[in-house]
């Protein structure tokens, strides 16, 4: 109780949702340039620039940054795609994966790399982006394959009594054409933006217990080693986050190309 009489909570203001917007150029409107989008941008040079100078000199005995790449997109091609999706038709979905993986991953470290110190996939609306790619990509290859009227009608599972048919297909319809990509783009949002809100209040609220003196500097120390377990924490949700969408991905693929869908 003497800890929190010596607050003065007018003095700090806990974050909120205005640290997920973060205007640079422009107004607070539609075309505004924010740190997000530049963020986005950065993973994509990183990316590419990583991929050319691990590979350009590829070599039988690889150095350590040939063998990084490698092990990273071993993850994904035998890992994932390969495991998932079959022998036969895996090999044209992981450059897809693995792009998808990295691209992700890059973002979510971003969340704990100064000074981006922002994990890009905390706003919904990439999410929502990557989910949708992956919607568009197993409908169409799961039609292509089955044809149009084949792959909707392989929603029901045969066997079913007649009277339940249509409202497993209403089920299924519901699950492939809304539930998949939101539940796809709300849980890798939802850990990235939890996890994000949850450091910046430790550092923030850590700090201003530190500067208040008295007794809060020992609350205050004790909330950044928090913060500090809290971050090497965050690193694994991250590359995990990654890992699970990127699975998702390949599972719903796999279903929309299996033989039996």
């Amino acid at each position: 109780m003497s800890i929190v009489a010596t607050v003065a909570p007018a003095d700090y203001t806990p974050p909120g949702i205005e640290e997920f917007w973060q205007p640079l150029f422009g107004t607070d409107g539609p075309l505004a340039i924010t740190r997000p989008m530049l963020l986005m941008a950065l993973s994509v040079i990183l990316v590419a620039w990583w991929l050319l100078a691990t590979t350009r000199k590829k070599a039988v005995l690889p150095g350590r940054g040939q063998m990084g790449t490698e092990a990273i997109y071993g993850i994904v091609r035998n890992g994932i795609a390969k495991d998932l999706i079959g022998s036969r038709e895996f090999m044209r979905f992981v450059p897809l994966l693995f792009t998808l993986f990295v691209v992700i991953l890059t973002n979510n470290f971003f969340g704990v790399i100064p000074p981006m110190s922002f994990p890009t996939m905390s706003r919904i609306g990439f999410p929502i982006a990557l989910s949708l790619i992956v919607w568009v990509v197993f409908h169409v290859v799961g039609m292509k394959k089955h044809g149009f009227i084949g792959y909707w009608k392989s929603l029901v599972p045969s066997g079913l009594p007649k009277a339940m048919v249509p409202f497993i297909f209403f089920l299924e319809l519901i699950t492939d054409l809304f539930t998949r990509p939101v539940t796809l783009a709300l849980r890798l949002f939802g850990n990235m933006f939890a996890g994000h809100i949850l450091i910046v209040l430790f550092i923030t609220g850590g700090w201003y217990m530190l500067t208040s003196g008295g007794v809060l500097v020992i609350a205050g120390g004790v909330t950044w080693i928090f913060a500090f377990v809290m971050t090497l924490f965050e690193l694994l949700v991250e590359f995990l986050q990654a890992y699970v969408f990127t699975l998702l991905a390949a599972l719903y693929i796999a279903g929309a190309v299996a033989d039996e869908h």
